[in-house]
Formats: structure tokens, sequence, C-alpha cells
């Protein structure tokens, strides 16, 4: 996808800018006016999903400074510890204010690319929603929904999540518990007023609201047939469903969504002639859970996330290594030559 980012003007006037950053920016404009730097950019772990570059980009092509020699790699790139990801070169005082803001973003996008690209591999590539909007704060959204993207999760839940984003996709939603609710519980009849409100949308109905799941989704299938494009599961790891409270469990394998309760829903589902039927699950999957049931061969279609997207953490950071073209740097930094840098025009 193609990426339209918006630009706070007050990144410019030093707002979000470290106070030590814009009185280093001053000393050196008052005692090295004509220095030239190179600042490159790192991280530590290794098969990182690198994001935040096309966004740096597009600040420093709104900034209307013309003088930087800019190196970098694409976004979506997989790099390794200590690999330079990003280099500057140019007058410290027209790119300082800069250098803690692309360490956050950076930082912030390749977590959330790396860890969506993990979940979709260990989801062999099924489709995954994005849940996040929950789990962070708001003014998140804009930049998790970029760097969800660049890391291969595409299905997004608000507006905001696709705010960057040059063609807006369709929103993908279901229906909270509060829905139910709001029908004293009735399933049926939230799902029914959900289609009557929504009849161009795909009809997903929530059926762990009685955590009685295999009863619901069977009741909510028969009543709406052809027209029911899926189910969502998202019972608490808390609580163990109804129907598998005759069962055994070892290891608390049968709390929450688990895959003997979706193996059993989809047994009844096929048995009473409604393959059709998807089964989304969510509540609580992350990298492991999700690899876990991909294991025990979960005939799960599409996966709901959210914190796990958030979980993984990676951190840049950005070093003076040169100056006036000689080395120059803090002890256990040095200018590191990679051969997959590539200039970039902003």
């Amino acid at each position: 996808m193609k990426f339209n980012f918006t630009i706070d003007e007050r990144i410019y006037e030093d707002y979000y800018c470290a106070d030590y950053f814009k009185k280093t920016k001053a000393i050196i404009q008052k005692f090295h006016p004509n220095q030239v730097v190179t600042m490159q950019w790192f991280q530590r772990k290794n098969q990182t999903v690198l994001c935040g570059i096309d966004y740096i980009k597009a600040i420093l092509k709104h900034s209307q400074v013309q003088d930087l020699h800019v190196e970098g790699l694409e976004d979506g790139t997989l790099v390794d510890a200590n690999e330079p990801v990003l280099k500057i070169t140019g007058k410290y005082c027209d790119f300082a204010h800069f250098e803690g803001l692309f360490d956050g973003i950076l930082s912030r996008a390749s977590s959330v690319a790396t860890a969506a690209a993990r979940l979709k591999k260990a989801a062999n590539n099924k489709t995954i929603i994005n849940m996040n909007d929950r789990m962070d704060v708001f003014s998140a959204q804009q930049i998790d929904g970029y760097a969800s993207i660049v890391g291969g999760i595409e299905n997004l839940v608000t507006p905001a999540s696709f705010e960057y984003v040059l063609e807006k996709p369709i929103l993908n939603g279901t229906m909270p518990h509060a829905l139910i609710a709001a029908f004293d519980g009735d399933l049926v009849a939230a799902t029914n007023a959900y289609l009557k409100t929504f009849p161009n949308h795909n009809l997903v109905a929530l059926i762990d609201y009685n955590n009685d799941c295999i009863t619901d989704g069977l009741k909510v299938a028969q009543v709406f047939q052809e027209k029911l494009f899926a189910v969502r599961l998202d019972t608490s790891k808390a609580l163990v469903d109804k129907s598998l409270e005759g069962l055994t469990e070892v290891n608390d394998e049968l709390h929450g969504v688990n895959p003997t309760l979706v193996k059993m829903l989809r047994q009844t589902f096929d048995d009473n002639g409604f393959k059709h039927i998807k089964i989304i699950a969510s509540s609580g999957f992350d990298e492991a859970k999700i690899t876990w049931f991909e294991a025990e061969k979960t005939p799960v279609d599409i996966y709901g996330v959210g914190e796990a997207l958030t979980k993984t953490k990676i951190h840049f950071t950005g070093d003076l290594v040169q100056i006036n073209g000689k080395d120059q740097s803090k002890f256990g930094r040095k200018n590191t030559f990679s051969s997959r840098l590539k200039s970039i025009k902003y």
C-alpha cells in the first residue's frame, strides 16, 4: 500500500524535541555552524521488520531542508542487531531536532510491524484483525495502522488506523458484548438488529455472551442460515465454556477460547449443513497462542489480536558517528558500512 502521512507542524517548532537536543543545536550553531556530521540509526535485535522510514521521508520532505544526504533501507526490510537502517549527513543544526523524534518513530513502528509479521507467520498467513485500538492510547492508532500494514496485517477497525493509507480499505468489525446486552442478552435479536441496520455488511455474531458457544452458535446459524458470514468466540481465559464442562483438563487447556471448543463448534456447524460459516477467535491471542492453535490444526479462519501487537519492544538509537568526514563517536559505537543502504530522495 501507499501512504500519505499527516505531519504535525509542531515537529518543526521543536515541540517534540528533548530540551538537551535544543540546547545542543544552539551551542553548535554558535561555535561550529558549518560543521558537517553523519548520524546513523540502529537497533539491537535480529529479524526486526523495519518500519518508519517512509514516515521519516515525509517529515524530511515537508521540512524543506535541502542540504541533507540521506541513506536508508526500505520499510518492510528484515534487519539484524546493530545494522544501520538510516544515515543522515549534513549540518547538525538542520536535523538535530529530529534525532529523538526519529528514534521514537522507528522504535514504535518497527515494534508493531515486527509483531504483525510474526503473528501472520504463526497464523500460517490466515486473516488477522488488528483490534489493538482498545489496548493503547488513541493517538497511536495512525502510526500503528501504518506499521501493522507494513508487517502484513491489513485488517483494521478504526478510521484513524487508515489515516495514512491512500486507498482506504473497508473497515472490519463484528459486534461487541454491549450490543447483546442492549437486547437483554438475546443474541438472535441483537444479530437481527445488526443485519437490518447494516444489510450490506458481513454478518458476524458474537457467541460467547452466555458462555455457551456451541448452543448459541448453532442457534444463530439456524436462524440466519446463508446470511451468517461468521461467528466470533471471545471467551475469557477465566471461564470454561458450558459445552466443555464434562471434560477433564490438565493445564487449563479448556479455559477461554481453546482448540477443543473451536473443533467442537466446527464439527457442529458442518454436521448441520453450515460449512460456509467462518470462525473468528479472539481473546488473549498472541504469537504463542496462535502457534498452539495452528499446531493443533484448529479450524480457525480469522484471528483477532490486540495487545500482542505492542508486546514486542524494539528500541532504535541515533548516534553521531562522523564529523567533517572523520570518524567520531562515543566509545563502543562506530560508523558502520552497509551495502544495503541506498540513497533516499525525499
